[in-house]
Protein backbone atom coordinates (compact mmCIF):
# COMPACT_ATOMS: atom_id res chain seq x y z
CA UNK A 1 0.00 0.00 0.00
CA UNK A 2 1.45 3.60 -1.19
CA UNK A 3 1.35 5.79 1.47
CA UNK A 4 1.00 9.76 0.12
CA UNK A 5 3.39 12.13 1.59
CA UNK A 6 1.89 15.06 2.57
CA UNK A 7 4.19 17.83 0.65
CA UNK A 8 6.65 20.09 2.85
CA UNK A 9 5.15 23.39 3.41
CA UNK A 10 7.38 26.00 2.10
CA UNK A 11 9.51 28.79 4.00
CA UNK A 12 7.82 31.75 3.58
CA UNK A 13 10.19 35.34 3.03
CA UNK A 14 8.45 38.69 3.86
CA UNK A 15 9.73 41.39 1.95
CA UNK A 16 9.15 44.98 3.11
CA UNK A 17 9.44 47.74 1.21
CA UNK A 18 8.93 51.43 2.69
CA UNK A 19 8.21 54.08 -0.53
CA UNK A 20 6.96 57.20 -0.49
CA UNK A 21 6.84 59.00 -3.76
CA UNK A 22 8.36 56.55 -5.96
CA UNK A 23 6.24 56.01 -8.76
CA UNK A 24 9.42 55.43 -10.95
CA UNK A 25 10.89 52.48 -9.17
CA UNK A 26 7.52 49.86 -7.63
CA UNK A 27 7.00 48.40 -10.93
CA UNK A 28 10.87 47.40 -11.59
CA UNK A 29 11.42 46.23 -8.13
CA UNK A 30 8.62 44.24 -7.92
CA UNK A 31 9.67 42.97 -11.02
CA UNK A 32 13.00 42.43 -10.27
CA UNK A 33 11.93 40.54 -6.82
CA UNK A 34 9.24 38.21 -8.65
CA UNK A 35 12.06 37.22 -10.43
CA UNK A 36 14.28 36.58 -8.12
CA UNK A 37 12.26 34.75 -5.89
CA UNK A 38 10.95 32.70 -8.72
CA UNK A 39 13.70 31.48 -10.72
CA UNK A 40 16.07 32.08 -7.85
CA UNK A 41 14.28 30.82 -4.92
CA UNK A 42 11.71 28.72 -6.26
CA UNK A 43 11.95 26.24 -2.88
CA UNK A 44 10.39 29.00 -1.08
CA UNK A 45 6.88 30.95 -0.62
CA UNK A 46 7.44 34.66 -0.54
CA UNK A 47 5.15 37.96 -0.17
CA UNK A 48 5.89 41.46 -0.46
CA UNK A 49 4.62 43.97 1.51
CA UNK A 50 5.02 47.60 0.34
CA UNK A 51 4.23 50.30 3.59
CA UNK A 52 3.32 53.78 1.80
CA UNK A 53 3.83 56.67 3.59
CA UNK A 54 1.19 58.88 2.26
CA UNK A 55 2.82 59.14 -1.15
CA UNK A 56 1.78 62.47 -3.42
CA UNK A 57 2.86 60.89 -6.69
CA UNK A 58 1.13 58.54 -8.60
CA UNK A 59 3.13 55.33 -6.65
CA UNK A 60 -0.26 54.26 -4.78
CA UNK A 61 -2.08 54.13 -7.91
CA UNK A 62 0.72 51.59 -9.01
CA UNK A 63 0.77 49.37 -6.08
CA UNK A 64 -2.69 49.50 -6.74
CA UNK A 65 -2.55 48.35 -9.73
CA UNK A 66 0.32 45.69 -9.04
CA UNK A 67 -1.62 43.85 -5.91
CA UNK A 68 -4.48 43.24 -8.04
CA UNK A 69 -1.96 41.58 -10.56
CA UNK A 70 -0.51 39.68 -7.93
CA UNK A 71 -2.30 38.72 -5.01
CA UNK A 72 1.23 37.65 -3.35
CA UNK A 73 2.01 41.82 -3.28
CA UNK A 74 0.51 43.27 -0.36
CA UNK A 75 0.18 47.36 0.37
CA UNK A 76 -0.76 49.82 3.67
CA UNK A 77 -1.55 53.33 2.91
CA UNK A 78 -0.65 55.11 5.91
CA UNK A 79 -3.40 58.17 6.25
CA UNK A 80 -0.33 60.70 6.31
CA UNK A 81 3.47 60.86 6.23
CA UNK A 82 4.86 59.52 9.45
CA UNK A 83 8.45 60.01 8.98
CA UNK A 84 11.34 57.71 8.29
CA UNK A 85 11.49 56.13 11.29
CA UNK A 86 8.06 54.64 11.89
CA UNK A 87 6.97 53.33 9.14
CA UNK A 88 9.31 51.06 8.35
CA UNK A 89 9.33 49.18 11.61
CA UNK A 90 4.89 49.36 10.98
CA UNK A 91 6.00 47.76 8.01
CA UNK A 92 7.85 44.95 9.40
CA UNK A 93 5.71 44.04 12.56
CA UNK A 94 2.82 42.99 9.85
CA UNK A 95 5.40 40.78 7.89
CA UNK A 96 4.56 36.83 9.56
CA UNK A 97 6.90 35.20 7.56
CA UNK A 98 9.74 32.67 8.73
CA UNK A 99 12.45 35.61 8.19
CA UNK A 100 11.89 39.21 6.75
CA UNK A 101 13.88 41.39 4.16
CA UNK A 102 14.28 45.02 4.47
CA UNK A 103 15.17 47.06 1.54
CA UNK A 104 14.60 50.60 -0.25
CA UNK A 105 12.43 51.09 -2.88
CA UNK A 106 14.95 52.78 -4.95
CA UNK A 107 17.07 49.99 -5.85
CA UNK A 108 20.70 51.29 -3.48
CA UNK A 109 19.81 48.43 -1.50
CA UNK A 110 20.85 45.24 -4.39
CA UNK A 111 17.82 43.17 -4.27
CA UNK A 112 20.17 40.92 -6.26
CA UNK A 113 21.90 40.11 -2.47
CA UNK A 114 18.59 38.29 -1.26
CA UNK A 115 19.66 35.09 -2.68
CA UNK A 116 23.18 35.30 -0.45
CA UNK A 117 21.02 36.71 2.49
CA UNK A 118 19.08 34.01 2.45
CA UNK A 119 22.34 31.31 2.54
CA UNK A 120 23.27 32.90 5.42
CA UNK A 121 19.89 32.46 6.81
CA UNK A 122 19.75 29.25 6.10
CA UNK A 123 23.39 28.78 7.69
CA UNK A 124 21.83 29.71 10.94
CA UNK A 125 22.38 33.59 11.31
CA UNK A 126 19.66 35.30 12.50
CA UNK A 127 20.48 38.20 11.11
CA UNK A 128 21.85 38.67 8.06
CA UNK A 129 23.16 42.53 7.66
CA UNK A 130 24.29 44.53 4.37
CA UNK A 131 27.08 46.78 5.04
CA UNK A 132 28.13 49.74 2.28
CA UNK A 133 31.75 48.87 1.59
CA UNK A 134 31.92 51.54 -1.11
CA UNK A 135 29.16 54.08 -1.89
CA UNK A 136 28.75 56.94 -4.93
CA UNK A 137 27.57 59.38 -2.22
CA UNK A 138 29.42 62.72 -2.25
CA UNK A 139 32.81 62.85 -0.02
CA UNK A 140 31.43 64.83 2.45
CA UNK A 141 28.18 63.40 3.01
CA UNK A 142 30.32 60.41 3.61
CA UNK A 143 32.83 61.65 5.71
CA UNK A 144 29.74 62.60 8.44
CA UNK A 145 28.32 59.32 7.92
CA UNK A 146 31.91 58.01 9.64
CA UNK A 147 32.41 60.28 11.95
CA UNK A 148 28.42 60.18 13.39
CA UNK A 149 28.75 55.86 13.26
CA UNK A 150 32.66 56.14 15.62
CA UNK A 151 30.48 58.54 17.64
CA UNK A 152 27.77 56.63 18.71
CA UNK A 153 30.34 53.41 19.09
CA UNK A 154 32.39 56.05 22.05
CA UNK A 155 29.36 57.33 23.48
CA UNK A 156 26.92 54.23 23.69
CA UNK A 157 26.96 51.11 25.60
CA UNK A 158 26.08 49.07 22.27
CA UNK A 159 28.09 48.17 19.59
CA UNK A 160 26.57 50.22 17.17
CA UNK A 161 27.38 48.56 13.22
CA UNK A 162 29.17 51.26 10.94
CA UNK A 163 28.05 51.40 7.58
CA UNK A 164 24.41 49.49 7.72
CA UNK A 165 21.56 51.26 6.57
CA UNK A 166 18.59 48.85 7.48
CA UNK A 167 19.10 46.78 4.37
CA UNK A 168 19.04 43.12 6.10
CA UNK A 169 17.35 39.77 6.78
CA UNK A 170 15.64 39.12 9.99
CA UNK A 171 14.67 36.14 11.61
CA UNK A 172 11.20 35.45 12.58
CA UNK A 173 12.77 35.44 16.38
CA UNK A 174 14.06 38.93 15.92
CA UNK A 175 10.78 40.60 14.30
CA UNK A 176 8.52 38.81 17.22
CA UNK A 177 10.96 41.16 19.88
CA UNK A 178 10.60 43.74 17.51
CA UNK A 179 7.17 43.16 17.24
CA UNK A 180 6.42 43.79 21.32
CA UNK A 181 8.27 46.38 21.38
CA UNK A 182 5.88 49.15 21.84
CA UNK A 183 8.18 52.36 21.07
CA UNK A 184 6.79 55.56 19.31
CA UNK A 185 10.15 56.41 18.36
CA UNK A 186 11.98 53.31 16.98
CA UNK A 187 15.51 53.15 16.18
CA UNK A 188 15.98 49.71 14.25
CA UNK A 189 19.62 49.82 13.90
CA UNK A 190 19.66 50.28 17.27
CA UNK A 191 17.67 47.63 18.41
CA UNK A 192 19.60 45.28 16.08
CA UNK A 193 22.67 46.08 17.70
CA UNK A 194 21.55 46.08 21.37
CA UNK A 195 19.93 42.77 21.06
CA UNK A 196 22.80 40.73 20.73
CA UNK A 197 21.23 38.04 17.92
CA UNK A 198 24.48 36.94 15.74
CA UNK A 199 24.24 38.32 12.38
CA UNK A 200 26.68 37.72 9.06
CA UNK A 201 27.54 40.72 6.87
CA UNK A 202 26.90 41.00 3.33
CA UNK A 203 29.06 43.76 2.37
CA UNK A 204 28.20 45.45 -1.23
CA UNK A 205 28.94 48.56 -2.99
CA UNK A 206 25.91 50.91 -2.36
CA UNK A 207 24.70 52.58 -5.95
CA UNK A 208 22.89 56.03 -6.62
CA UNK A 209 19.22 55.71 -6.87
CA UNK A 210 17.87 53.87 -9.95
CA UNK A 211 15.44 57.32 -10.30
CA UNK A 212 13.70 59.85 -8.74
CA UNK A 213 15.00 61.98 -5.85
CA UNK A 214 16.16 61.04 -2.43
CA UNK A 215 13.24 62.16 0.12
CA UNK A 216 16.29 62.58 3.02
CA UNK A 217 17.38 66.22 3.74
CA UNK A 218 19.91 67.45 6.51
CA UNK A 219 16.63 68.13 8.90
CA UNK A 220 15.32 63.99 8.68
CA UNK A 221 18.74 62.74 8.80
CA UNK A 222 19.56 65.38 12.13
CA UNK A 223 16.19 63.52 13.26
CA UNK A 224 17.31 60.00 13.06
CA UNK A 225 20.96 60.86 14.44
CA UNK A 226 19.29 62.58 17.57
CA UNK A 227 16.99 59.57 18.02
CA UNK A 228 20.03 57.01 17.95
CA UNK A 229 21.94 59.56 20.64
CA UNK A 230 19.22 60.15 22.48
CA UNK A 231 17.87 56.26 22.81
CA UNK A 232 21.29 55.16 23.46
CA UNK A 233 23.49 57.27 25.43
CA UNK A 234 23.57 59.45 28.23
CA UNK A 235 27.06 60.37 27.92
CA UNK A 236 26.00 63.60 26.30
CA UNK A 237 24.26 64.98 29.04
CA UNK A 238 27.35 63.99 31.61
CA UNK A 239 29.35 65.44 29.11
CA UNK A 240 27.49 68.79 30.09
CA UNK A 241 28.39 68.33 33.64
CA UNK A 242 31.78 67.65 33.30
CA UNK A 243 31.78 70.39 30.94
CA UNK A 244 29.81 72.67 33.41
CA UNK A 245 32.11 71.91 36.25
CA UNK A 246 35.32 72.72 34.53
CA UNK A 247 34.59 75.59 32.99
CA UNK A 248 33.10 77.23 36.26
CA UNK A 249 37.11 75.93 37.25
CA UNK A 250 38.36 77.60 34.62
CA UNK A 251 36.71 80.51 35.69
CA UNK A 252 37.48 81.03 38.95
CA UNK A 253 41.18 80.68 37.96
CA UNK A 254 41.10 83.25 35.69
CA UNK A 255 39.40 85.20 37.82
CA UNK A 256 41.99 85.09 40.69
CA UNK A 257 45.01 85.72 37.96
CA UNK A 258 42.84 88.45 37.08
CA UNK A 259 42.72 89.81 40.69
CA UNK A 260 45.61 89.11 42.16
CA UNK A 261 47.47 91.04 38.46
CA UNK A 262 45.20 94.18 39.37
CA UNK A 263 46.10 94.28 42.82
CA UNK A 264 49.96 94.18 42.04
CA UNK A 265 49.46 96.71 39.13
CA UNK A 266 46.90 98.71 39.92
CA UNK A 267 47.44 101.49 37.64
CA UNK A 268 48.93 99.51 34.86
CA UNK A 269 46.88 96.32 34.60
CA UNK A 270 43.63 97.10 32.85
CA UNK A 271 41.70 93.86 31.55
CA UNK A 272 39.70 96.09 28.89
CA UNK A 273 35.88 94.98 27.38
CA UNK A 274 37.23 92.24 25.22
CA UNK A 275 37.85 89.38 27.05
CA UNK A 276 34.48 90.02 29.53
CA UNK A 277 32.76 90.20 26.18
CA UNK A 278 34.63 86.95 24.55
CA UNK A 279 33.79 85.26 28.01
CA UNK A 280 30.15 86.13 28.19
CA UNK A 281 29.56 85.11 24.26
CA UNK A 282 31.51 81.80 25.08
CA UNK A 283 29.08 81.24 28.06
CA UNK A 284 26.66 81.87 26.42
CA UNK A 285 26.76 79.60 23.43
CA UNK A 286 27.34 76.76 25.78
CA UNK A 287 24.49 77.21 27.92
CA UNK A 288 22.66 77.90 24.74
CA UNK A 289 24.55 74.27 23.13
CA UNK A 290 23.35 72.24 26.06
CA UNK A 291 19.97 73.19 26.93
CA UNK A 292 19.32 72.63 23.08
CA UNK A 293 21.07 69.31 24.01
CA UNK A 294 18.70 68.85 27.34
CA UNK A 295 15.67 69.96 25.19
CA UNK A 296 16.18 66.97 22.44
CA UNK A 297 16.15 64.38 25.58
CA UNK A 298 13.16 65.77 26.66
CA UNK A 299 11.84 65.62 22.84
CA UNK A 300 12.66 62.28 23.12
CA UNK A 301 11.23 61.11 25.93
CA UNK A 302 8.16 63.15 26.04
CA UNK A 303 7.42 61.64 22.78
CA UNK A 304 7.68 58.06 24.31
CA UNK A 305 5.41 59.03 27.20
CA UNK A 306 2.73 60.18 24.51
CA UNK A 307 2.55 56.24 23.34
CA UNK A 308 1.33 57.05 20.13
CA UNK A 309 0.58 54.52 17.62
CA UNK A 310 3.73 53.82 15.35
CA UNK A 311 0.90 54.85 12.22
CA UNK A 312 -2.47 55.57 11.48
CA UNK A 313 -3.55 53.18 8.35
CA UNK A 314 -5.47 54.28 5.52
CA UNK A 315 -6.36 51.42 3.94
CA UNK A 316 -4.60 47.89 3.25
CA UNK A 317 -4.63 45.95 0.53
CA UNK A 318 -4.41 41.87 -0.29
CA UNK A 319 -4.05 41.13 3.54
CA UNK A 320 -6.54 39.05 5.34
CA UNK A 321 -9.53 40.02 6.84
CA UNK A 322 -8.90 41.62 10.20
CA UNK A 323 -5.06 41.01 10.34
CA UNK A 324 -4.20 44.04 11.48
CA UNK A 325 -1.41 44.05 13.99
CA UNK A 326 0.21 47.06 16.09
Amino acid sequence: MNETKTPEKKKLISVVIPTYNEQENVEAMTDTVVQIMTEQLPQYDYEIIYIDNHSQDNTKALLRKICKENPKVKAIFNARNFGQMRSPVHGLKQAYGDCVIRLNADFQDPPTLIPEFVKKWEEGYKLVLGIKEKTEEGRFMAWVRRCYYKLLRKITDIGHIENFTGFSLLDKAFVDVVRDIHDPMPYLRGMIAEFGFEYASVFYSRPNRRAGKSKNNWYSLYDVAMVGITSYSKVMLRFATFAGIAIAGISALIGIVYLVLKLIFWDMFKAGMAPMLIGMFFLGAVQILFIGLLGEYILSINTRVLNRPLVVEEERLNFPVDDKKD
